[in-house]
């Protein structure tokens, strides 16, 4: 079991979109497996995505909502219904605000052999979608923020112990 260590915020791999995947390879397959025994080696966690243990590559893994699975080169599709509730990272720890995302996701890509694969979801699973989806976008769930939530975040990053490092 490989349990990679989680970039934090302020590292730059998070905030640069990722490559796509090229060769549905040995190498894919172990980035696969680091992900998943990072995603499953501590308890709550929904996702990991490949930018969060430094490796800038299109793939992500998710156990939310009794469903655990991993996708390659995803692309999405949100509905216009919406969904508020509380949300954190692995790379902003201990932190979690009201974030609004689509109530409903479908996320096509491939597995790590390179077969389609299509994965939909709502609540739970679908905002575990678009969080990791937008960590290969470059993107954190706190960009979403506005208002009032923004500036708390911000002040509560500013405060935590991790982000002064």
């Amino acid at each position: 079991m490989t349990m990679r260590p989680i970039r934090l915020l302020g590292d730059a791999v998070l905030r640069t979109p990722a490559e796509p995947v090229t060769s549905f390879d040995a190498e894919l397959r172990s980035l696969v497996t680091d992900l998943m025994d990072t995603l499953l080696g501590a308890p709550g966690r929904a996702g990991v995505a490949a930018p969060q243990i430094g490796v800038s590559a299109r793939v992500f893994v998710y156990d939310a909502d009794g469903e655990v699975g991993h996708v390659v080169n995803p692309t999405i599709e949100l509905s216009e219904e919406l969904q508020e509730g509380d949300e954190g990272c692995l790379s902003i720890p201990e932190l979690y605000f009201s974030t609004p995302r689509a109530m409903y996701a479908t996320v096509e890509g491939f597995d790590q052999y390179g077969t389609p694969l299509t994965v939909r979801g709502g609540g739970f699973l679908a905002r575990a979608l678009q969080h990791e989806t937008d960590h290969l976008d470059g993107k954190l769930y706190i960009d979403t923020l506005r208002g009032d939530t923004r500036r708390q975040a911000l002040r509560e990053i500013r405060a935590a112990a991790w982000s002064r490092r």
